[in-house]
């Protein structure tokens, strides 16, 4: 009964560690597997945010991009350092449940190790009464020790099998808990590193917020230079406009007192630039269109009407004729920049913020001449704008020029 016992104690700790061992360790294995992932996409989002950081940078104006991605990162260093804490939470249980189990083990080889002490000793006081006297004057004395000494040599080795069979299960577990110690202790450099990390975020926040504050001080300058520079836009229209009426009365004078001859050739230019309408060359062989012909709403507040398109260029990018013409006039522009116009017949081109200026005033240009180069402001951009004016007549109406450059 005793033995029964003992052996229906020992299948129970065992079916309890083997439940225990498997249910826990491929609960956690799936849990942890599942919080790698996330730890995976996590700092791939992290590095994808450094590079657009990295990007922005070089910029030394705030951007609002730039601010939007440092609360990402900040808020990805958080998710990150929550993901490590919930793993080395994981670790802990895991080290907590191998800690008992083997404790449980422990003591049941110690119990073992003091049943097989009195096995042993039961069997020393047997072997002395199992002698010649004892078969010869008592055989059922002998017979009885003899059956009690087969009992425990049978129970001694069933407890021998027992104890290796759990001490094996002892060493298997040390083994795993040292894998779990070490990889605790990798989690918890990994911790330590994101510490660190958040710590550097803590100063990135306090960098942002400092330039935020700088930001907001130099906002009413910034509106204020917004608003100059859609003054001298206005200035600039106001010039242009007034050197192109100048231009067409001149026109117009000049036609009374010019032969037949002049007045066909002009006639014929006029024509021609006409015909090309939707396949004149851009002023610049590569640019974007950053603001269209029309009336706008401006930054600094109001509205306003651009009278061509506005084109973004590569910084010292040459502007070049659109067509055959005539350079009538070279001007100052209230930014100091110049700005070339062309006519061609009944229709007058016009060229602004030209850092300088490769032709002059009188001279006959071709399609695509090179005419100046663009001006790179302290931003970095190079930028002007491209106005056609004219019509039959030369009536002064302001043409959109996308329907006049190529598509």
């Amino acid at each position: 009964m005793f033995m029964k016992l003992n052996k229906y104690i020992v299948y129970c700790i065992a079916s309890l560690f083997i439940f225990l061992a498997g249910t826990t360790s491929t609960a956690t294995a799936q849990s942890r597997k599942e919080l790698e992932k996330e730890k995976q996409k996590i700092e791939n989002e992290i590095r994808k945010l450094n590079k657009e950081l990295s990007t922005t940078r070089k910029n030394k104006n705030l951007s609002n991009s730039q601010l939007k991605a440092l609360n990402k990162k900040i808020k990805q260093r958080e998710k990150l350092i929550k993901n490590i804490n919930s793993q080395l939470g994981i670790l802990e249980t895991q080290l907590v449940a191998t800690g008992d189990s083997i404790q449980l083990l422990k003591n049941e080889i110690d119990t073992l190790k003091m049943e097989y002490a009195k096995v042993v000793q039961v069997l020393y006081k047997e072997h002395g009464v199992l002698n010649k006297l004892t078969l010869t004057v008592d055989p059922l004395k002998f017979n009885k020790s003899y059956l009690r000494t087969k009992y425990y040599n049978a129970y001694s080795r069933y407890r021998k099998h027992q104890a290796q069979l759990i001490q094996n299960h002892q060493v298997e577990l040390e083994n795993t808990t040292f894998k779990l110690l070490t990889q605790k202790s990798k989690q918890q450099s990994l911790l330590s590193q994101e510490v660190k990390n958040k710590k550097d975020l803590a100063s990135e926040k306090a960098l942002k917020q400092k330039t935020i504050d700088k930001y907001k001080k130099q906002e009413k300058k910034l509106s204020n230079e917004l608003k100059k520079k859609e003054k001298q836009a206005k200035q600039l229209q106001a010039q242009i406009q007034k050197i192109i009426n100048e231009e067409l009365a001149k026109a117009r004078k000049a036609n009374k007192t010019a032969t037949p001859k002049e007045n066909a050739e002009d006639m014929e230019l006029s024509n021609d630039f006409l015909a090309n309408k939707g396949r004149l060359p851009w002023p610049t062989a590569k640019s974007t269109v950053i603001r269209e012909y029309g009336r706008y709403k401006h930054k600094s507040g109001g509205e306003n009407m651009n009278y061509g398109i506005e084109l973004l260029t590569d910084r010292g990018a040459t502007v070049r004729s659109v067509f055959d013409g005539k350079v009538t006039r070279i001007a100052t522009g209230p930014n100091g920049q110049k700005m070339v116009f062309i006519k061609h017949g009944n229709y007058i081109t016009v060229y602004t913020n030209l850092e300088n200026v490769s032709v002059k005033e009188g001279t006959e240009v071709a399609t695509k001449q090179k005419l100046g180069i663009v001006h790179t402001n302290n931003e970095n951009r190079a930028e002007f704008n491209f106005q056609i004016w004219g019509g039959k007549n030369a009536q002064v109406e302001s043409q959109n020029p996308r329907i006049w450059l190529a598509k």
